[in-house]
């Protein structure tokens, strides 16, 4: 199966960058993965991802203050949050306009995947 779509994961966890990387390329997307909100902001990826799966809590810049730095640039990805904290934070609400998921690590994948999918339908 071959997607053009590219998806970009921001998280600092290896673990997580190489696993959802081989994941959504298994399913034919093009992955780009950053171990920080400032190496994604640093690079090309903003102008070329169609779909944004970040991590919340992140060291230096989290994945909410990531979003409102792209928001505030005017580049609007369709945005999934992951978190290994349960919960939403109590800023988080507030300050994500229309977040396409939000998932608890350990996350289901197929749940994660079809959260893509309807991002992708969305945005084309």
């Amino acid at each position: 199966m071959f997607n053009s779509a590219i998806i970009s994961v921001v998280d600092d966890d290896e673990l997580i960058l190489v696993s959802l990387d081989s994941l959504l390329r298994s399913y034919g997307y093009t992955v780009m993965t950053y171990n920080s909100a400032f190496a994604f902001l640093d690079s090309c990826g903003p102008e070329q991802t169609n779909c944004l799966i970040s991590d919340i809590q992140m060291p230096g810049m989290c994945g909410v203050k990531m979003y409102e730095a792209l928001a505030a640039r005017n580049t609007h990805i369709p945005t999934l949050f992951i978190t290994g904290k349960p919960g939403l934070p109590p800023q988080f609400s507030a300050r994500v306009r229309k977040p396409e998921g939000y998932f608890s690590k350990p996350f289901n994948t197929e749940a994660l995947l079809a959260c893509v999918e309807r991002a992708l339908k969305r945005r084309a």
